[in-house]
C-alpha cells in the first residue's frame, strides 16, 4: 500500500466499527434496516400481497424477511418493533407463494425476462419464509398462522424427500432451511436430517478453504456455504462447523482485490463483477472472518448493505474481535497448495496485485460449468483490474491461448441447447497447468501438442511486464489473448490513429491500425507489432436459455499470432499519470 493512501483506509476502516481491534455492528444495523423499510413497503402491493414489480417470481417476495426482523427486534429508535400495521404487511406478503405454490410446494422458476426452468423447492424462497415465520407467528391472526403452518410443512416435506441428495451449494442452503423448519415447525427428525447433511457439508470442504464445485473454487457460490453454514451454526450451536468457517474467512481474505472484489481467476462459474462483496453472517464466528467483514463494510460503505444481509447480521450475527492486517500487505505473496501442489497464487507487489491460476479441468457439455480458459487477472489500485475478467464457454477469444482455429467454437444467436465441444482440433482450454514463481511468476499450460507460458514481472509502481511464449511443433495456428475489462464511456486509441468513445459498437482493428499500443481507462498497452484487437468479444451467459450476453459483459481482446520465427513476445501494462 502506498504511503500517500494510508491515512485514508485507516480512516475508512475505523468507519465501521468504533472499536479498531473488533467488529461492532449491530445497534447500528438496526438503525440503518429502519431507514431501509419505507423504501420496501413502496414495492409491496396491499391488494395481491407481492412486492417488486413486472412478473411475478416466488423471490419477490424475500422482503418479508427483513420485515419481519425490524418487526421483532426491540430498539430506542425502531418504531416498527411489535407494529401492527407492519404485521398485516408480513402477513399478507405470504398470500402469493401459497397460491402459487403446488401440490407438492414448489413454485416454477421463472425470471423476469420470462424465461421458466421449471418446479423447485426454491431454497433461498423457503429459508426466509420459515425465519419469517419463527419470527411472527406468535403475533398471527389464527387462520393466517394455520395457513402458514400447513404451506411450509408441505414444501419442507418435499426438500426432506428430495432435495439432500448430494452437496452442493443449493442442497447446502436447503439444510439450513430445513434445520430452521424443523426447529420452528417441531419437526426433530427434520433437525436431525439437516445436521447430518451438514456435517457433509464440512467434510467435503478443500484444503484451500473453498467448496469445491467443477474442479476447484467458485468464489462467488462459495458464499452461499459460508452463509448457509454460518447460520445453521447460529440457530444450533453445532461447534464441528467452526473450524470450516474459519478456513472459509482465511480463503475469501486471500482471494479478494485490494478494492473489495472477488477475484474470478480461480471461480470455474462466475465472471469479474465490479460490486464489492459484502460477505454474509458466516463470516461473523472467526477472527478472520470479522477481518473480513471490516474490510470489505470500510469500501462499500455499512449503509449500504442489503436489508436481507441486515436482517441474518442482527438476528445471528457475532461481534468480537478480529484479526490484524497481514505484516507488509505491500509486498505478499500468498501460495494456495493442495495436497503438496501449488494451485494458484495471489502476489501483491506495490500497487499492483496479481492472480494466477493452475487449476484445469476438461471441457464438460453442460452450461453450468465454465471452461477454465482464463489463468491470469492484472490489477492496480489506481486503475483497478486491467487483464483478465474469468471464465466462460463457447468463446475461445477469452482464453490465454488458443492452439488452432478459433472459428471452430462458438455461439450461434438464439441457441438454446448448444454443443460446448469444438468442431474439430481446436485447443483453447489447457490439459495441465503448472504454476511458477522463481525466477519470476508465471504458468506453465498445456494445450494438445504445444506448451505455452506466461511470465510477469513487475518492473515499478505504473510499469508490469507481461510476456507470452509457445512451442510451434505443429502446424496449427497458434495465438496468445490478453483479455481488457472495458470501461464504456471512455476512450479507446490506438497509436494507428483510431479513437473512439467505448460503447455498443463493434470494433475490428488489424495490426497496422492498432500499431502496437493501446490507451484506455487509465493505462497503456506497449505491444508486438502483429497484435491486433477486437471489441466487444462476448461471452456465453448461461443464465439467459438462449445464452445471449451484452456488449458490458463483453472483452476487449489484444489477440497476438505465434509462428516459428516468432514463438514469444512482450508486452508492457503503463499506468498513465502514475
Amino acid at each position: 500500500m502506498r504511503p500517500s493512501t494510508l491515512p485514508l483506509v485507516i480512516m475508512l476502516a475505523l468507519a465501521a466499527s468504533a472499536h479498531p481491534d473488533e467488529l461492532v455492528y449491530k445497534e447500528r444495523l438496526l438503525g440503518e434496516l429502519v431507514k431501509k423499510v419505507p423504501a420496501i413497503l413502496k414495492t409491496f402491493d396491499a391488494r395481491t400481497g407481492r412486492f417488486g414489480s413486472g412478473i411475478w417470481i416466488c423471490r419477490d417476495q424475500h422482503p418479508m424477511y427483513p420485515l419481519a426482523v425490524a418487526y421483532s427486534t426491540p430498539g430506542d429508535k425502531n418504531p416498527y418493533y411489535h407494529d401492527p400495521k407492519l404485521l398485516s404487511v408480513i402477513v399478507k406478503s405470504g398470500d402469493p407463494l401459497i397460491e402459487k405454490m403446488d401440490g407438492e410446494g414448489r413454485w416454477i422458476f421463472e425470471k423476469k425476462d420470462g424465461s421458466t426452468w421449471g418446479m423447485i423447492w426454491m431454497p433461498w424462497t423457503y429459508s426466509r419464509w420459515i425465519r419469517t415465520f419463527g419470527l411472527i407467528r406468535d403475533q398471527m391472526p389464527p387462520e393466517a398462522r394455520k395457513a402458514w403452518t400447513g404451506a411450509l410443512g408441505l414444501g419442507f416435506t418435499g426438500i426432506s424427500k428430495n432435495c439432500l441428495g448430494h452437496v452442493h451449494n443449493i442442497p447446502a442452503h436447503h439444510a439450513m432451511g430445513l434445520y430452521a423448519a424443523g426447529t420452528i415447525l417441531d419437526q426433530p427428525e427434520w433437525r436431525r436430517q439437516a445436521a447430518d447433511f451438514m456435517v457433509r457439508v464440512i467434510g467435503s470442504q478443500s484444503e484451500g478453504g473453498y467448496w469445491p464445485e467443477g474442479g476447484g473454487p467458485v468464489v462467488a457460490y462459495d458464499f452461499v456455504y459460508v452463509d448457509a453454514v454460518g447460520a445453521y451454526y447460529a440457530m444450533s450451536g453445532d461447534q464441528r462447523v467452526l473450524p470450516a468457517l474459519e478456513k472459509a474467512a482465511a480463503f475469501h481474505r486471500h482471494f479478494t482485490y485490494p478494492g473489495g472484489q472477488n477475484v474470478e481467476t480461480i471461480d470455474q462459474r462466475n465472471p469479474f463483477a465490479s460490486s464489492i462483496a459484502s460477505g454474509n453472517v458466516g463470516f461473523t464466528f472467526s477472527r478472520a472472518g470479522r477481518a473480513y467483514l471490516q474490510n470489505q463494510w470500510s469500501r462499500l460503505g455499512i449503509d449500504r448493505l442489503d436489508p436481507d444481509l441486515i436482517a441474518s447480521l442482527l438476528l445471528y450475527g457475532e461481534e468480537g474481535p478480529i484479526d490484524a492486517p497481514p505484516a507488509g500487505e505491500t509486498s505478499q505473496t500468498f501460495v494456495l497448495s493442495e495436497g503438496g501442489v501449488d494451485r494458484a497464487a495471489t502476489l501483491r507487489r506495490g500497487p499492483w496485485f496479481v492472480c494466477l491460476s493452475a487449476y484445469t479441468t476438461p471441457i464438460v457439455n453442460s452450461r453450468w460449468i465454465q471452461d477454465r480458459q482464463n489463468f491470469v487477472s492484472i490489477y492496480h489500485d489506481k486503475t483497478g483490474l486491467i487483464v483478465g475478467g474469468g471464465n466462460t464457454k463457447l468463446q475461445p477469444g477469452w482464453s490465454n491461448f488458443t492452439i488452432g482455429d478459433p472459428a471452430l467454437l462458438a455461439h450461434a444467436p438464439g441457441d438454446e441447447n448448444p454443443a460446448f465441444i469444438p468442431k474439430g482440433e481446436l485447443h483453447h482450454v489447457p490439459s495441465a497447468a503448472r504454476l511458477v514463481l522463481e525466477p519470476e511468476a508465471g504458468l506453465d499450460l498445456a494445450y494438445g501438442p504445444e506448451t505455452c507460458r506466461v511470465c510477469l514481472a513487475v518492473k515499478d509502481e505504473a510499469t508490469l511486464e507481461y510476456r507470452l511464449e509457445t512451442t510451434t511443433q505443429s502446424n496449427l495456428p497458434a495465438a496468445g489473448h490478453l483479455t481488457l475489462l472495458p470501461r464504456l464511456g471512455e476512450t479507446l486509441e490506438t497509436a494507428g490513429g483510431t479513437k473512439t468513445i467505448l460503447g455498443s459498437e463493434a470494433i475490428e482493428l488489424a495490426a497496422e491500425q492498432v500499431a502496437g499500443s493501446v490507451t484506455h481507462a487509465g493505462w497503456r498497452l506497449r505491444l508486438p507489432a502483429s497484435a491486433s484487437l477486437r471489441w466487444p468479444v462476448l461471452p456465453h451467459n448461461p443464465y439467459r436459455k438462449d445464452g445471449r450476453a451484452a456488449p458490458a459483459e463483453g472483452r476487449i481482446v489484444i489477440r497476438v499470432p505465434f509462428d516459428p520465427d516468432h514463438r514469444a513476445h512482450r508486452v508492457a501494462i503503463e499506468i498513465l499519470g502514475h
